[in-house]
C-alpha cells in the first residue's frame, strides 16, 4: 500500500499533484514535494480547459479568492485568426450547440444558409468574446446557460472529471507561476512538506523499482510512490525508470517556442475573455490577456524556421511592448510515454506526455492524471498494482491519442495553403483512424458515434466548430433536412442574435468585473473597455 508520496519537481504539475492528493487523503498519506531552487518551471501555461473548475472546487477554493492572486481572468473561448485565410477569424466556445427537432443548430445553419458566421449564429459565447464581455455580472451572477453551479466543492460531494456532465461556459487564464505560488501555501499549510534541494540520483532497488532519490542537502528521501513532476526531462519515468517515449510529430510538427510577459495597460487595451491563436508562416501565436500583463508566445515547427526568426516574428507581432523584454525559448517534447505509470513511479505534466498548448490541454492533462491517480491508487493488497497500472495508463493514454487526433485536424481542416508549411499540413500521415472520421464528417457532421471513440476532453461540437470554422474541407447540411420544416430552426437562431445582443448590453466588459473584484477605486475602472 502506498502511504508515502514523494512528488518530484514543483511548478504547476508538482503543485497541482500534492494539492489535490493532500485534499483527497489528508492525512493518512505522507506527501513530500522536492523541487530544485535552480530549475525554473516552463511556466507558460497560462490557459486551460473548463473542466478545471472541478479542481478547483475539489479543493475547495472559491475563484473571487484565488484568482486576483494569480491575476488570473476567464476564458469563454478560443479565437482561431487567419487559419482560414488572411483576416479572418472564427472562435471554438464552451459551448455546446442546441438541438432542434433531433439536429443541432450548426446542421440548420449549412441547411439555411442564415449567415457567413457559424459561431455568431450558433452560439450565444461568440459575441460575448467580440464585445469583451465578463461571463459574471457585478454581483457574482453567472450569465444565462445551461448548467448549474455548484457550491464549490464544500457541498456533500465532490465532482471530477467524470461528472462533467454540463458545458460550463468558461475556464481560466492566470499566471502560472502565482498559481504554482498559491497552491505552495495551499498545499504546506495542509501538510505537504516541502523541500527546497538538487536531486542527484534516483535510486532502484532489485525489483527495478525506486527506493529512494538522494538530494544534496536533505539526504535520502523515501517513499513507496513517487511522482515525476520533473518536465520534459523525464528525470524519473525515462531516465531513471527508461521507458519509451512516442513521438507524435509526424502529424503534429511544432516543436519549440518563444514566449514573451508583456506588461500592457489592460483598462485601454481591455480583456478579450478568451485565447487568441493566430497563424503564422511557421505555426501560430498565443495571446493570453491577464489582469495585469499579455502572455503571448509563438509555437513553431524548427523545420521550417528558426529561433531567432521565430523571435523576431514574435516581436513583430507584439509591436513596441515587446521592446527589451526578455525571450524565453522552449524546446518543446511532442508524444508520450509508452506508459505513464511504471513500477512505483507515475509521470504527471511534461515528463508524461504534450500535445503543444493549440488547445490549451496542457493542465488538462495534469488534472486528468491526478484524478486518475487518485480513482486508481493501490491498496494493501501488493496484486493490486499491475492492474490498476494497466488501467490507469490505457486511460491516460487515450486521452492523449485523442487530442493528439483532435489538433491534427485542426492543421488538416485549415484552408490556408500560402506556404510550404501550411500546404504540409495536407501532406503529413494522418493519426490511424483519423482520415475515415474526416471522410464521413464530410456528409455528416460529427457526433458522438463518429468521433475520437475514447475520452478526451472534446465533444462533437467542439470537432463541428472547427470544421466549419477552419474551412478547409467541404462539410454538407444532412440531406434529410430537405424533408423538415425549418422555421423552428430559423427561430432558433434569431433567438440566439437576440439573446446574444442582450446578454452583451447587460454584462459588465470583463475588464470592469475584474477590477471591481480586485476593488479598484472607480477612477481607474473602465466602464466599457472594449
Amino acid at each position: 500500500m502506498a502511504k508515502s508520496i514523494v512528488v518530484v519537481g514543483g511548478g504547476t504539475a508538482g503543485w497541482m499533484t500534492a494539492s489535490y492528493l493532500r485534499a483527497a487523503f489528508g492525512d493518512r498519506v505522507d506527501i513530500t514535494l522536492v523541487e530544485s531552487k535552480n530549475v525554473p518551471s516552463i511556466g507558460v501555461g497560462e490557459a486551460t480547459f473548463s473542466t478545471v473548475r472541478h479542481f478547483f472546487e475539489y479543493l475547495g477554493l472559491d475563484e473571487r479568492e484565488w484568482m486576483p492572486e494569480c491575476q488570473a481572468t476567464y476564458k469563454l473561448a478560443i479565437r482561431f485568426e487567419n487559419w482560414r485565410e488572411q483576416g479572418k477569424h472564427f472562435y471554438h466556445p464552451f459551448e455546446r450547440l442546441r438541438v432542434v427537432d433531433g439536429f443541432p443548430l450548426t446542421d440548420w445553419w449549412l441547411h439555411t444558409k442564415q449567415g457567413d458566421r457559424f459561431d455568431k449564429d450558433c452560439f450565444l459565447i461568440a459575441s460575448l468574446c467580440d464585445a469583451k464581455s465578463s461571463p459574471r455580472h457585478l454581483d457574482g451572477s453567472l450569465f444565462e446557460q445551461d448548467f448549474t453551479e455548484s457550491d464549490g466543492g464544500r457541498g456533500t460531494f465532490r465532482t471530477t472529471l467524470s461528472e462533467q456532465n454540463t458545458q460550463f461556459p468558461y475556464a481560466y487564464h492566470f499566471d502560472a507561476a502565482m498559481l504554482a505560488k498559491y497552491l505552495t501555501k495551499y498545499g504546506t499549510d495542509r501538510g505537504v512538506r516541502h523541500v527546497l534541494d538538487n536531486v542527484l540520483d534516483v535510486a532502484l532497488d532489485e525489483r527495478g523499482w525506486i527506493s529512494h532519490v538522494l538530494t544534496k542537502e536533505h539526504g535520502e528521501l523515501h517513499g513507496d510512490l513517487f511522482v515525476d513532476c520533473t518536465g520534459f526531462r523525464g528525470l524519473l519515468i525515462n531516465q531513471a525508470l527508461g521507458e519509451p517515449f512516442q513521438s507524435y510529430q509526424e502529424s503534429l510538427p511544432n516543436d519549440s517556442a518563444v514566449a514573451l510577459r508583456v506588461p500592457a495597460n489592460m483598462a485601454e487595451r481591455g480583456l478579450r475573455p478568451c485565447t487568441t491563436a493566430t497563424a503564422q508562416d511557421a505555426g501560430w501565436i498565443w495571446t493570453i490577456p491577464l489582469f495585469g500583463r499579455v502572455g503571448t508566445g509563438y509555437v513553431y515547427a524548427s523545420d521550417y524556421t528558426t529561433p531567432d526568426e521565430a523571435e523576431r516574428t514574435l516581436r513583430e507581432f507584439v509591436g513596441p511592448e515587446a521592446a527589451d523584454l526578455e525571450a524565453n525559448h522552449i524546446k518543446m517534447r511532442i508524444g508520450r510515454n509508452d506508459r505513464s505509470w511504471v513500477n512505483n513511479c507515475v509521470a504527471v505534466g511534461l515528463s508524461s506526455g504534450f500535445v503543444e498548448p493549440l488547445e490549451s490541454t496542457g493542465i488538462f492533462f495534469i488534472q486528468n492524471a491526478i484524478e486518475q491517480l487518485v480513482k486508481h491508487f493501490p491498496g494493501e493488497s501488493g496484486n493490486d498494482w499491475s492492474s490498476l497500472q494497466r488501467s490507469y495508463n490505457r486511460q491516460v493514454g487515450h486521452v492523449m491519442d485523442g487530442v493528439r487526433e483532435f489538433l491534427t485536424l485542426h492543421y488538416y481542416a485549415a484552408a490556408r495553403q500560402d506556404n510550404q508549411y501550411w500546404k504540409d499540413t495536407k501532406t503529413r500521415p494522418l493519426p490511424d483512424g483519423l482520415a475515415e472520421r474526416i471522410e464521413q464528417w464530410q456528409t455528416k457532421l460529427p457526433d458522438t458515434e463518429s468521433i475520437f471513440p475514447y475520452y478526451h476532453g472534446f465533444e462533437p461540437y467542439s470537432y463541428t466548430a472547427m470544421l466549419l470554422g477552419l474551412g478547409g474541407l467541404p462539410v454538407q447540411a444532412p440531406p434529410t433536412l430537405a424533408f423538415f420544416d425549418d422555421t423552428a430552426a430559423v427561430r432558433e437562431m434569431q433567438l440566439v442574435k437576440e439573446q446574444s445582443a442582450r446578454l452583451v448590453e447587460q454584462l459588465p466588459s470583463q475588464y470592469e468585473y475584474f477590477a471591481h473584484l480586485h476593488e479598484l477605486e472607480p477612477g481607474r475602472r473602465s466602464a466599457r473597455a472594449r
